[in-house]
Order: structure tokens, then C-alpha cells, then sequence
């Protein structure tokens, strides 16, 4: 299986502990999430994180629903957490988000390791 990587980082001018909350918040997924995905949380919320939740959601992609469940992997409140994909539309999914001191604020970033079905020519 191949698989590619993303990166991407935003500089918030928070510190860590006032950044890490909003992005570890499940509620606030529909808030980042562009409104053409549809995207929702099926899970009962409010969501207790912590290593082995699971969480559901379902989406729409292209027309398409797609239904997607997640586990939390590393949870070290206010550094990082990592989830991966249980259940969904790609073959693997990690998700790392870190969260550093840098220039007065916090460097978040996302740093992905995914594979999609047909490789390279779907990617």
C-alpha cells in the first residue's frame, strides 16, 4: 500500500493551553469543516477525549455519503493528539495534530499519513 503525507501549519497568537482546547473539541469540527461536505457527528455528544474514543460522523462528498469513525491514538493534552481512521473512505488515515510554542503564539500543525484506493493515480 502506498502512502502519501500532508502538512500543513497555522501560527495562532495563543499559547498552547488556550489553542489546544478549541482544536481538541469535537463539537468544533463542524465549525471548521467547509459546509459543502455536509460533514456531521453521529456521537453522542459531548465527547469525553481521551486514548480509545472512538467517534462517528457521517459526510457527503462529491454527492457521494460517506460515513467515517476515528479512534484517538495519543492523547497528551496541551502538545498533541493523533487519530486514525477505524472505519471510512480511505485505506489508512493519521492524523497528527501538534501544538508548539513559537514566536509568542502556537504553531499548530496537521500532519497526515493517508492512502487512498488506486494509489498515486487517485491521490
Amino acid at each position: 500500500m502506498r502512502t502519501f503525507n500532508f502538512e500543513t501549519s497555522l501560527w495562532l497568537p495563543e499559547p498552547p493551553e488556550r489553542v489546544f482546547p478549541f482544536f481538541s473539541d469535537v463539537g468544533n469540527l463542524e465549525t471548521i469543516t467547509p459546509d459543502w461536505l455536509r460533514f456531521e457527528i453521529m456521537t453522542r455528544m459531548p465527547v469525553e477525549m481521551a486514548v480509545g474514543t472512538a467517534i462517528d460522523y457521517r459526510l457527503c462528498y462529491r454527492g457521494v455519503p460517506l460515513k467515517w469513525q476515528s479512534e484517538i491514538l495519543e492523547w497528551d493534552p496541551p502538545n498533541r493528539f493523533i487519530d486514525s481512521q477505524v472505519a471510512g473512505p480511505y485505506r489508512k488515515w493519521v492524523h497528527e495534530h501538534s501544538f508548539q510554542e513559537h514566536d509568542g503564539g502556537t504553531l499548530a500543525t496537521d500532519s497526515i499519513e493517508y492512502a487512498v484506493l488506486g494509489g498515486a493515480l487517485a491521490n
